[in-house]
This record gives structure tokens, sequence and C-alpha cells, in this order.
């Protein structure tokens, strides 16, 4: 595959060693080594002749990702019938739609149940953490041929930057590659915040300048840099340094946008708000993610927690669902209070569930044959369950949703075609998704 130049190293001023990227600090993309103005150039590199695509219904997504593998007897899917040993420790909570429960830590969530839909017949093949996380990130099973790109670059490839935001932001940071482009161009990758916005003093290394650059300096900065290109053109006559200039000045007024940098700052949300969605990491994280999409980001995907519980299942719950339970619940109704449910796509997933019955340990091992996926707004039904798992939560007892189907219906409320086929360097023309039925009966 052509590898792109990197535009960080290869222009230095002989008389002092000083590189470009020493008079354009503007921080790192995703953690994977590309300055702003580099992903700008790429994205530029890569453009696509437009296609017919669907009348959106949605148009932005949070996608909650629940790494380790979410029990589903512990959450979405419990049975409060089953004998203990399957049933679990908790006793399972009527909710707001009739005849159905949640997991007993789902207080809040039991309460908005009528706001949400469940899918509860979740299904696919790959019981291991990296291979059921890519089946979950990209709609495909792993390859060792090709990796896939994940959901947030497919979008941010289809439907590029609105209102000087980036269109794909991952809070905080990227938990698996399988968040990343694949076989796309890294200027399709998450633009990572690089802290948690639970942090005393959270700051957003991409969209701020240093510490120590104030406005003044920064602007002198911009001017040097101009004097810095002048000698580069006047020395090498390179087309490419005059190509590039643009992308540094878009990355420039990207990160002099106060609207854009605003977006990214927590202390202009009240702190009775603050409190409601609760002052820890599910609270803040899931409140950033409201102020993203609010403010123009396509896709939000928020990593919260780790709940691959193999031991002592009881415990791990208590410690971190409840967290979780108040967050989503304020989301949702903070979304609905702002009017901005209806266009915003809340999607809550792991990579798959946990076995249905207790193991020696008290807890639950990998279990992708049935697990649950929560969506919200953005399209679809309210106090909704779409299939079901058998009386023990071991299979898919009607309806069985594969990773293709969710795809391939979340890219349909989104306005994307997902048979469309991508094209990019090194490998064959790909559709965004292979296979898979949309879920009408969840579309609102």
């Amino acid at each position: 595959m052509k590898m792109h130049p990197n535009c960080q190293g290869n222009h230095i001023d002989l008389r002092s060693g000083v590189s470009r990227r020493d008079f354009l600090y503007v921080g790192m993309i995703g953690g994977l080594g590309l300055t702003l103005p580099e992903m700008l150039r790429l994205q530029a590199a890569h453009v696509m002749p437009p296609v017919e695509s669907f009348k959106p219904v949605a148009d932005s997504v949070i996608h909650i990702y629940l790494p380790g593998g979410m029990a589903q007897h512990e959450s979405w899917d419990p049975k409060p019938f089953a004998a203990p040993e399957y049933r679990g420790p908790f006793t399972p909570i009527k909710t707001s739609v009739p005849g159905e429960y949640v997991g007993a830590k789902f207080e809040k969530i039991a309460k908005i149940m009528n706001k949400i839909s469940v899918i509860r017949s979740m299904t696919h093949g790959e019981a291991a953490h990296e291979r059921g996380t890519h089946n979950m990130f990209t709609g495909y099973r792993p390859s060792p041929a090709i990796k896939f790109p994940s959901f947030g670059s497919i979008i941010s490839h289809e439907q590029g930057s609105r209102n000087n935001l980036p269109p794909y932001v991952v809070v905080p940071n990227m938990v698996a590659p399988e968040q990343g482009t694949g076989y796309m161009s890294s200027a399709y990758g998450p633009f990572a915040l690089g802290s948690d916005p639970a942090d005393k003093g959270f700051t957003v290394r991409d969209l701020l300048t240093p510490k120590d650059v104030d406005e003044k300096r920064f602007d002198r900065r911009r001017n040097l840099l101009g004097v810095v290109d002048e000698h580069f053109k006047t020395i090498e006559k390179a087309d490419a340094i005059s190509a590039m200039d643009s992308f540094y000045q878009a990355a420039y007024g990207l990160i002099s946008s106060q609207k854009a940098r605003e977006a990214f700052d927590l202390s202009k949300e009240p702190d009775k708000l603050k409190d409601e969605y609760g002052r820890n990491t599910a609270g803040m994280r899931f409140l950033l993610a409201r102020r993203l999409v609010e403010a123009g980001v396509r896709m939000v995907s928020v990593n919260y927690g780790g709940w691959d519980h193999h031991s002592n299942i009881k415990g791990a719950f208590e410690g971190q669902a409840p967290n979780f339970d108040q967050a989503f619940a304020r989301l949702i109704t903070d979304l609905e209070d702002r009017g901005m449910l209806d266009k915003t796509l809340v999607m809550v997933s792991s990579e798959f569930g946990r076995t249905p019955k207790i193991n020696g340990t008290n807890g639950r091992d990998h279990w992708p044959r049935v697990f649950s996926v929560a969506l919200a707004g953005g399209g679809v039904k309210k106090g909704y369950v779409h299939g079901a798992s058998d009386a023990l939560g071991a299979e898919p007892d009607r309806d069985p949703v594969s990773p293709q189907d969710l795809a391939r219906t979340m890219y349909r409320l989104l306005g994307i075609n997902a048979d469309k086929r991508i094209m990019a360097e090194g490998v064959r023309p790909i559709d965004i998704v292979n296979g898979g039925q949309l879920l009408q009966s969840v579309i609102a």
C-alpha cells in the first residue's frame, strides 16, 4: 500500500536544525502520529465523487462502547424466573414498559425504558475480545487479509466535518485498533481527547494551543511560519510546499475557532446538570458527548468501564453499573429536553455477552451466541424490544440480529448507503456493509 509522506519531518531549516513542526504545534490526532494539518491534507487526497445516498433521519450518533463484554443477564436481558445459577446475584426490576425487566442496577434506565429500544437477540461467532470488538465496530468478521474501517471512519469518509469540528471523536481515547481506519487512510481516524473529561483541569490537547503559548505568541508563530514557508518556496520551488500551506492554514482556523474549542469545554455546563449526569467517568464522558454532537460532531464513540467479569460479577456490577445507569438515563432525557433526541442516534454495545450460567468463581465467561444492544433516538422506536433470547439467555429465540444487520440499519438512519463500495489504495473496492438486513421493525 502506498504510504503518504509525513509532513512533519521532510523540511528542515539546516541553519538552525529546527523542523517545521517546531513552528506549528497543534497536537496529535488520535494517537496516530498525525498533525492536524496532515489529517486535512490526507483527507483532501481522498476526495471521492458524490454518490446517491438515503435521506438521513439522524444527523449524529453517540456510540457508547462497554469493553470486555457486558453480561446480558445483569443488564438488558434479565431472566427473573430462571434458576439462581442462571438468573444471577440480582433480582431484576420492572420497567416503564409493561412486562419488561432490566437488571437491578439499572434503576434509572428502568424509568426511561419507554424512550429506548433494546435488541435482545444480537449474535455472532467470535468469542475472543479482539475479534468480537472488530465485529461490533465494523460490521465485518475479522479477516487475516484486511483490516476493515470502524463505523466512525466510514462516517468521516462519507460525510466529512461540520462546524469546524472533527467528524469522528473518541472519548477519551481508542481502546482498540478496531476503532480505527482499517484499510482506509489514517486521515479518517478518530480525533482523541488525550485525557479524561472527569479529570480535574481537563483540556483537549488537539484543539488547544500549548499552555505556554498565549494568543499573541500563537499569532507570532503563525507569522513566523509564513516567513519559513517563503524560505522553503524560494529554495525548493516545490509544489507540495505551496499546497501544504492551505492545510496548515485550515488547521490554524480550526484550533483558533472559539466555537470549536467551546464544544469541548465542560465548564460551560451548569453544576446542577453535572451532578445529574454524575461527576464521575461515565457522567462527564456522556455529558461531553452530548456537547460534541450538539456542536456538530457526526460521531462520538464513548468508551466506559471494563465488563470482562469472569469472577465476582456482583461486586463488579455494583462498582460501575450505577454510574452508567445514571449517566445514560440522564443523557437520553437531556437529549430529549433539548429537542435533539430525534436527530441523535444513541447506541450502547459490547463485543459480546456472557455465559448463561454463573461459573465457579461467581462470574460469567465469554458468550457471543446471544447478547443485547440498546438504541435510542435517531429514528428508532421507543419502548420497543426486538427479538428475544431463550429462557436461559443462551441462544436467540426469535429474530436474531447480526453485526451486519445492526451496521446496515445505523448507516441507513444516518443517510449512508451501506451498499456503496469504498475505493482505497492497495485494496479492491469493498462494500461498506457486506450483507445484512435492514431492521425495519426497529425503525420508527
